[in-house]
């Protein structure tokens, strides 16, 4: 199998990582845009979970972690939900984790575990593993939270190929973790990851679809219209079942859902407020032989997070001008 990544290139994929690509799991995140609800308010914000995915797998190879862990990688957002995020606004999960939750059932349950002892791997070992390279807490770097940050920005024009490969090449790995070589581009990450989870997760429209999905969503899951399990269908499948009811509240609710609505920040005269999961970033830096957080080398990342807390924890007013 060939796969052709928008930031990674061109690579050859075989053998088991071939098979679970193909798998219906891996497939059905075709069908899950990333960011949640925004694809229906801005038809440009396509991103789809299957293409982070990929790429954090391609990541983990590049940075040479084993196959193991680009496995880990390949699977890491099979249990997202249609509709990614919006199901934690629904269910009030302020960690916004609910696919973490669901993570093992929706695995165990699917034909993933017959493909990896196909291959000779336990699937309890590869997705109950810690895998450094994968994930670490915030504020530091890991493969999932720098391809999503690249892969949005990148898409939605923000960044270039160029820089994305010259930010790559100041990655090392340390003891299986991310870091960089230099505050430049450590400057350069904290700039664009706040451009992703400020200007982007916290752009007024992207609320707004968030906001109205979430109420669609909750309202269709306490009558019954729908079911958790319908969830793990793709966000079409749920928008047709949505489409398809007679509840005229449902309907209202998804009328005030599209391309032309228009709104705008405003904490005076609101009609919208609304608080994302706070992600702050932060990433280590190599100064001889320790690692130095970027905010204790740069006044700019201290200034960037400081300014990211603020506008994290006051959340966001909405005013709608037109739905």
């Amino acid at each position: 199998m060939i796969v052709l990544d928008s930031i990674y290139g061109e690579h050859i994929v075989e053998g088991v990582l071939e098979e679970l690509i193909v798998s219906k799991p891996v497939q059905r995140l075709k069908g899950i845009h990333q960011g949640g609800a925004s694809y229906l308010v801005n038809e440009k914000w396509d991103v789809t979970r299957f293409d982070h995915s990929i790429g954090v797998m391609l990541l983990i190879k590049a940075l040479g972690g084993s196959l193991e862990e680009q496995i880990a990688g390949l699977l890491h957002d099979v249990s997202h939900t249609a509709f990614s995020h919006v199901i934690d606004f629904v269910l009030d999960c302020k960690d916004e984790d609910y696919h973490e939750k669901i993570y093992d059932q929706v695995i165990m349950e699917s034909e993933i575990p017959f493909i990896l002892k196909e291959y000779g791997y336990d699937c309890k070992v590869i997705i109950q593993s810690k895998w450094e390279l994968l994930e670490q807490p915030a504020p530091e770097l890991c493969a999932d939270r720098v391809d999503y940050t690249l892969r949005d920005m990148y898409q939605y024009g923000h960044i270039t190929r160029e820089s994305i490969n010259e930010f790559l090449d100041h990655v090392i790995i340390i003891n299986g973790r991310m870091y960089l070589d230099n505050i430049e581009s450590a400057e350069w990450f904290v700039k664009t990851y706040y451009s992703e989870v400020i200007d982007f997760f916290m752009n007024p429209l992207n609320i707004y679809g968030y906001d109205i999905l979430a109420k669609t969503l909750k309202v269709a899951l306490a009558k019954k219209l729908i079911s958790l399990d319908d969830l793990l269908s793709t966000d079409e499948e749920v928008m047709s079942l949505l489409s398809f009811t007679e509840d005229h509240e449902v309907q209202n609710l998804l009328k005030r859902i599209h391309g032309n609505v228009k709104v705008k920040e405003d904490q005076v005269e609101y009609d919208i407020h609304r608080k994302n999961k706070m992600r702050l970033i932060d990433p280590s830096v190599i100064q001889g032989t320790q690692l130095v957080r970027a905010s204790s080398l740069s006044e700019k990342v201290k200034k960037m997070g400081i300014e990211a807390y603020k506008k994290a924890s006051k959340g966001m007013y909405l005013k709608v001008i037109s739905d």
